[in-house]
């Protein structure tokens, strides 16, 4: 009877490389789809015209901010409130608020939100907003001119949701 001890050949190393490759490629194509599936990239659809843009909305936030008046954003459960007030503590001056809810990275779950009026300074919308974060971008028009126009980051864990 004739035993063979054959060991380590070369088509044991074939195999082993495949396999250690295979396990890399498919690893990258995974992180390569969830990437490009869960976020466009896309911050600004024109760099060269935001740049321009960069310094005439800085002195437009400056008088915003100088101005005094500033917005409360408020959510219980499903009713969302915006109360704006002047330096004084008096209800501003505004004709309508619009909220903009972006999730921080993606853009599948974003909306707009017109605000009714519910008194002096005060809006008011019903709308479910899911779990996590968001970035809320109040504008406040009074004629037809922003008045206040601010950005804020929330966490519906902070909110009680």
């Amino acid at each position: 009877m004739k035993t063979s001890a054959q060991g380590f050949t070369g088509l044991h190393m074939l195999l082993a490389t495949s396999a250690f490759f295979g396990v890399v490629i498919a690893v990258n194509v995974t992180m390569a789809f969830y990437a490009s599936s869960s976020w466009s990239g896309l911050v600004v659809k024109n760099t060269y015209v935001a740049s321009q843009e960069f310094n005439r909305k800085a002195a437009a936030m400056k008088a915003m901010a100088a101005s005094g008046i500033e917005g409360n954003l408020s959510i219980k459960g499903h009713e969302i409130r915006y109360d704006i007030h002047d330096k004084s503590g008096s209800p501003a001056i505004v004709d309508d608020v619009v909220l903009n809810f972006k999730r921080p990275v993606g853009d599948h779950e974003d909306f707009l939100l017109t605000l009714k009026k519910a008194a002096a300074g005060r809006f008011e919308a019903e709308h479910d907003l899911a779990e996590g974060d968001w970035i809320v971008e109040a504008i406040s028009r009074n004629n037809g001119v922003v008045v206040m126009h601010e950005a804020k980051r929330i966490d519906t864990a902070e909110l009680g949701q």
